[in-house]
């Protein structure tokens, strides 16, 4: 029994060092953004890197996301007769919630793991030190760009998400069910709002920075060589997925 309390209690200081860890870092990231030199040319190429380089998978997922979401609502609603809220339902689901929490995990596996291994690489290659010796602060340096990148490409992505699982919304409950594009169109703009839009432009912008803190903080913190580098970057994966989801429900309760 002492040594489950004890394992226990050696979870939770992790964790509480971990969260510390990571909130320092985000407000070092906050005031070295606001402190010369402005380094325009990285904060573009890694808009470039989590932004267009993974509008294509973000696209393509939320194309068969919206078409599948879309088959197996009608067949719900067909129960009751409310076929024609197939696009509301579709588009809302997409909107508030399947968007920005799908686009987060999508990146988080793709450009978040990618930024993690690239720091994690520098820390055991002592390339950060060589930042520190040339009076570089590697936080400005490595970590400012890929946060803000983050926090201002993730809702862009999530909008082309959503965009997209309308359309394949759209290309079920018209081409396969049956149902009238007019009604399709009508019923969905008249039950979704821009408030529903913003809610999950906001969502993504908040994933986008955990995403991006937590890959940055656990690359910044790798030790151990290339094992310690691959271990530093599940962490990350795992951590910054599990994340998004449980901020997900706070921010759905406190939005709604």
């Amino acid at each position: 029994m002492f040594r489950l309390f004890s394992y226990i209690g050696r979870m939770v200081l992790r964790a509480l060092e971990e969260a510390g860890g990571i909130f320092l870092l985000f407000f070092q990231s906050l005031y070295w953004f606001f402190r010369p030199p402005f380094r325009g040319t990285i904060f573009l190429q890694q808009m470039e890197f989590i932004g267009t380089k993974s509008s294509f998978i973000v696209g393509l997922t939320g194309l068969f996301t919206g078409m599948v979401f879309a088959l197996q609502t009608s067949y719900a609603l067909r129960l009751f007769d409310l076929e024609y809220m197939v696009g509301p339902s579709t588009v809302l689901s997409l909107t508030r919630e399947l968007g920005p929490v799908l686009t987060a995990l999508l990146v988080t596996g793709r450009a978040g793991s990618a930024m993690c291994t690239e720091i994690g690489t520098m820390r055991v290659t002592e390339q950060i030190d060589a930042l520190h010796t040339m009076a570089v602060s590697p936080v400005q340096y490595l970590v400012v760009p890929r946060i803000f990148s983050g926090v201002l490409t993730l809702p862009l992505l999530a909008a082309l998400f959503s965009l997209m699982g309308a359309l394949g919304g759209y290309l079920i409950a018209v081409y396969m069910l049956g149902q009238s594009p007019n009604v399709f169109i009508n019923e969905t703009l008249y039950s979704v709002d821009a408030d529903d839009f913003y809610i999950g432009l906001i969502k993504a912008a908040v994933f986008g920075l955990i995403l991006t803190l937590v890959g940055c903080y656990k690359g910044y913190q790798a030790k151990g060589g290339s094992a310690g580098v691959g271990k530093a970057t599940t962490e990350a994966v795992v951590l910054a997925s599990v994340t998004v989801l449980i901020s997900d429900y706070f921010l759905t309760s406190w939005m709604y």
